[in-house]
């Protein structure tokens, strides 16, 4: 079996440890990511994904406010400061992608298929775990290292308004990227057997 898509993926990790020294130009960088997103399957073909690229003051910007904001969520001085320790290791990357659901038409599926109705806000979400994986692996390919992050919803509003979103479109990841400054941890997993099932 041809397995170049499994080394790719298993290149994918969470790397915290990024940095501003990325060969690639943002304009190819936002290309890439907009065909992949574009390319990206979606239940019915709704195309539910949507995203804002940020860079430079932008990108900083977001990572400040998300400090600020979360000042009031931690219950100690001592773990701010580790809170905000892990907000500049994101704010040290070479920017962000922010990932957005279009509520506006998940909620036209629910009205115009009304027999899956309960099914188009877990399919949305499905197709933002394929963009958001693909993106991140093609980032692998490209020597350029990513993590999610999911601050929503504690930082919608603020991300709304300084960035003039649409107010249809939900706040559902946030993805750092930058040049790799440390590796991955080691990844643990589950054993097969309790995962899997094969029928024949």
């Amino acid at each position: 079996m041809n397995d170049q898509v499994l080394t790719t993926l298993k290149n994918r990790r969470s790397i915290y440890q990024l940095g501003k020294n990325v060969s690639q130009k943002p304009a190819d960088i936002v290309k890439l990511a907009e065909d992949i997103i574009m390319d990206s399957p979606t239940a019915f073909n709704g195309q539910t994904v949507r995203a804002v690229f940020l860079f430079g003051a932008s990108h900083d910007k977001l990572w400040d406010m998300t400090g600020v904001r979360l000042k009031s969520e931690v219950p100690t001085e001592e773990a701010y400061q580790r809170t905000l320790d892990k907000i500049n290791g994101f704010k040290a990357a070479f920017g962000t992608i922010l990932f957005f659901r279009d509520q506006d038409i998940v909620t036209q599926e629910e009205n115009d298929f009304v027999l899956y109705r309960d099914n188009f806000h877990d399919w949305a979400e499905q197709g933002q775990g394929g963009a958001q994986q693909a993106i991140w692996a093609a980032f692998a390919q490209n020597n350029i290292g990513a993590n999610l992050q999911h601050y929503n919803p504690l930082i919608d509003d603020l991300v709304a308004k300084e960035f003039d979103i649409p107010s249809n479109w939900v706040l559902r990841a946030q993805m750092p990227f930058g040049s790799i400054e440390g590796q991955a941890g080691e990844k643990e997993y589950l054993a097969r057997e309790d995962r899997f099932k094969t029928l024949g």
